[in-house]
């Protein structure tokens, strides 16, 4: 029986509403009982060995870092420091979105945790001085995707554990194109300031002794990316310790702050059980239809029909962004990584693209998913916490997909900007 079916059933069982969770393994299971070739315990087997990872405990530890950064007066303190030091560009408050979120990128894995935290101070603040709501909340979707390109990343331990590659040089792989996304967003900001197409009220210029003070005030708060990409570059601990002491140093620091109290303590555990909960359901259930990709040799087969295009990777290339970008648009972003990566690694290993620089393209057409309709997830996030609709939504977002469609094919053909501090600490 064609592979393809397996595709159908799927795509139909997602159009029919059915949750991801479920439409994963009920197509696998459908597929198996029509093809009859292929046993069944042999694919259900893999799914308890495809969480068996000691890499994947990371996943809980940054995620339950981000709640507990969140609730313990950090995400504010950051704020704050933001909009001291680029509050008078041209752009106001929307640049301060955007350097905030590179900060608190630093902290915490989750692109959700961003949007929803940090996300309603600077809404909150940016709403205050005189943005409009819908501009506030697309700048916060389109910033908060910054979050797991930049250290630490889920989605990049959950791509590391599929595809066999050091964490820690995919985490570093991350570092620049991260950078490089946010001068993207914020050049579009200050050009849409520029020509008014936007109300965007500056923050008057404050003396360097202001910056400072507010510096000392957020000083620890800012400690916590720097201890993270500490130990990534000198290597003195693996991302699940770092994780670990991440989440202690939070603790420690809401204590001091005398903001975490024992009930947001709670709070932030019953939130990183709830996320932890959904993607580890997804990863086990989209391993019988992984396995089933991986018995039927599609990797295989999808290579040899490629083959057509001869050497010509950048048209393979181009071909997988787009197949990725609406995949994005449709489906969750983990159980798209789980079907692909065993497909898309051996493939793009033939064409000679490594799997880090694989890894950051994939990442970034997966979060570019996020803020894209009909199932974006952080459009969903930012209509709750803005109380904006989807249609102005996307219209105040539709200036920042043109950099970040740009941005997303300078990654793509130039690896070296991905490649570039990984292939200098680790070559």
């Amino acid at each position: 029986m064609s592979i393809i079916w397996l595709i159908i059933i799927l795509f139909v069982l997602i159009f029919l509403e059915v949750p991801v969770l479920i439409a994963m393994p009920l197509s696998s299971f459908l597929y198996i009982m029509l093809d009859g070739s292929i046993p069944f315990y042999l694919v259900a087997g893999r799914i308890a060995s495809g969480l068996e990872s000691f890499v994947l405990l990371a996943i809980p530890l940054f995620i339950l870092a981000g709640n507990l950064l969140n609730t313990a007066g950090i995400a504010g303190r950051i704020f704050g420091f933001a909009q001291k030091t680029v509050g008078h560009i041209d752009g106001g408050l929307g640049h301060v979105n955007v350097v905030s979120s590179i900060i608190f990128a630093g902290m915490s894995g989750v692109a959700q945790a961003d949007a929803a935290g940090l996300g309603a101070i600077e809404i909150r603040e940016m709403k205050k001085v005189g943005f409009t709501a819908e501009f506030s909340a697309a700048i916060t979707a389109a910033s908060s995707i910054i979050g797991p390109i930049i250290p630490p990343s889920c989605m990049m331990i959950v791509y590391a554990v599929l595809a066999d590659v050091s964490v820690p040089e995919l985490f570093l792989a991350g570092i620049i194109p991260g950078l490089v996304m946010a001068f993207f967003l914020m050049f579009t900001i200050w050009v849409l300031a520029k020509t008014k197409l936007i109300v965007a009220p500056k923050e008057p210029k404050v003396p360097f002794k202001e910056v400072l003070i507010s510096f000392k005030g957020a000083f620890f708060s800012l400690m916590a990316p720097i201890i993270l990409l500490a130990g990534l570059f000198l290597g003195f601990a693996t991302p699940t310790e770092l994780g670990a002491i991440v989440c202690v140093y939070a603790i420690i620091l809401g204590i001091c702050y005398r903001e975490l109290t024992f009930k947001r303590f709670m709070r932030a555990v019953y939130n990183t059980v709830i996320t932890c909960g959904i993607l580890t359901s997804i990863m086990a259930m989209a391993v019988p239809f992984s396995g089933i990709l991986a018995i039927k040799q599609v990797p295989a087969m999808l290579a040899e029909a490629l083959m057509i295009f001869g050497d010509q990777t950048w048209i393979v290339l181009i071909i997988m962004n787009v197949i990725l970008l609406v995949l994005g648009c449709i489906m969750e972003s983990t159980a798209i990584l789980l079907v692909s990566v065993p497909v898309l690694v051996p493939l793009m290993g033939t064409l000679g693209v490594s799997p880090v620089h694989l890894g950051i393209i994939m990442v970034i057409n997966l979060l570019l998913g996020t803020i894209t309709p009909p199932f974006g997830v952080l459009l969903f996030v930012m209509m709750d916490v803005a109380k904006v609709k989807l249609k102005p939504l996307l219209k105040a977002l539709l200036p920042f997909y043109i950099p970040l469609i740009i941005f997303l094919i300078l990654i793509t053909y130039v690896p070296q900007i991905s490649m570039g501090l990984p292939n200098y600490l680790f070559r």
